[in-house]
């Protein structure tokens, strides 16, 4: 005897899907978990790869990276003729300028502060053959000292030249030449110039450049950036008693 469903029962079990419809719901499930992951991984990827781009121009003063031509470089090498002792490129981008030097003979070190720039340098100095003279690191020019220096190349931009002609000046020795590309030191005159337009390349040489023969004190620097707040002359007795009061 047939038995019938109550209407209690019927209500419990509820419509049932076919087959087809339930495999089609699960393939759809599947894509939009697949499509997700993709376009998720892609904005990632995106973001790793340009932020340590654009970072850099966040800054109050930045050096944006632009390659700099083969006759830009050839125009640095003829700078370094005669030359010995290390060399160091600031900004050094993707590592053409450092690489370029240790062909020559230079130990070379550049500082970058976009990490994937560092890494490229790296594998284009292991592809030049040149990886144990030419070394890259990743860090900020205004937190590394010069000193040790005998050669510095700069491709730099206006807003910052000022500012790091007084750097350097403090930390380099007599001996040592600063190389400009693109853009000149707003104070020192150049020893000698080469190139035309953007590949035009000058070169100082520091003992030139400070005339009065010797590297500044730098205790003395100190006082007289102080002496200057102050509105004080920076070579008086009075100075030095008033200094430290205002010490």
């Amino acid at each position: 005897m047939e038995r019938v469903g109550t209407p209690e029962e019927e209500r419990q079990a509820g419509p049932v899907l076919p087959t087809s419809l339930e495999s089609d719901s699960s393939k759809r499930s599947s894509w939009g978990f697949l499509v997700t992951g993709v376009v998720g991984g892609a904005l990632l990827t995106v973001y790793a790869v340009v932020t340590p781009f654009i970072t850099p121009a966040l800054r109050k003063v930045c050096l944006p990276f632009v390659p700099a031509t083969s006759k830009q470089v050839e125009n640095v090498v003829r700078m370094l003729r005669h030359r010995r002792g290390p060399l160091v490129d600031i900004g050094s981008g993707d590592g053409r300028i450092v690489i370029a030097a240790a062909k020559e003979g230079f130990p070379a070190v550049g500082y970058e502060l976009n990490p994937w720039l560092v890494w490229y340098s790296r594998y284009r100095a292991w592809r030049a053959g040149v990886h144990g003279s030419a070394k890259f690191y990743i860090s900020d020019l205004w937190k590394v000292t010069f000193a040790q220096y005998s050669n510095v190349v700069i491709f730099g931009v206006p807003q910052m030249m000022p500012q790091l002609e007084k750097k350097l000046e403090l930390e380099l020795e007599d001996g040592a030449r600063v190389i400009a590309c693109r853009f000149p030191f707003p104070r020192w005159t150049p020893d000698h110039t080469t190139g035309e337009g953007i590949d035009t390349v000058w070169a100082y040489d520091m003992s030139a450049q400070r005339g009065w023969g010797g590297r500044p004190n730098r205790e003395w620097v100190g006082q007289k950036n102080l002496s200057e707040t102050a509105g004080l002359p920076a070579s008086s007795s009075e100075t030095r008693s008033k200094l430290l009061d205002v010490e």
